[in-house]
């Protein structure tokens, strides 16, 4: 069975306020995690699933978790239906999809990591998360009745093509 697999049975299989323990507890590992990734630059972190899980401080079965996460932020994505101990792997972080991944998430304790400073300034930061807030606004493309109309006469759409 898959390392993520692993990791969702044992938090489903849980009693509500144990797997509420564990998720807590894996939040603390993936806080580590990333404020290690960020605070080193590894961009790029390859090996053996298992090496990669001891060298972040996570479980192998959370190491699944945690690819499940980062997956959207990396040039090629992952199988974690797959991943197992002794894959190997290559994690190529995209770090704009990352922050922008992390504010979709609401991972507030993640985005707000000061190791982040060094890797992105706060223009960089703020013109991501304008973008991320842009992807997220609905947008109507429904012409009013008072707009011009769409075919190009000149006139208002209720004078026109409304009919």
């Amino acid at each position: 069975m898959s390392l993520y697999k692993n990791w969702e049975d044992s938090i489903q299989k849980a009693a509500p306020a144990m797997a509420q323990g564990m998720l807590e507890e894996y939040y603390g590992k993936e806080k580590d995690a990333y404020a290690k990734i960020l605070g080193e630059k590894m961009q790029v972190l390859s090996g053996k699933a298992s090496e990669l899980a001891e060298k972040l401080g996570l479980t192998p079965d959370e190491f699944g978790a945690f690819t499940d996460g980062i997956n959207t932020s990396l040039e090629s994505q992952i199988d974690v239906d797959s991943l197992e101990a002794d894959s190997e792997v290559e994690l190529k972080i995209v770090w704009n999809e990352l922050y922008k991944n992390m504010h979709k998430a609401k991972a507030e304790w993640l985005y707000n990591l000061p190791e982040w400073d060094g890797i992105l300034s706060e223009d960089e930061k703020n013109v991501l998360l304008r973008e991320y807030r842009q992807s997220c606004q609905a947008v109507s493309h429904k012409v009013g009745r008072n707009d011009p109309c769409p075919c190009g006469s000149g006139k208002k759409y209720k004078n026109c093509c409304m009919d």
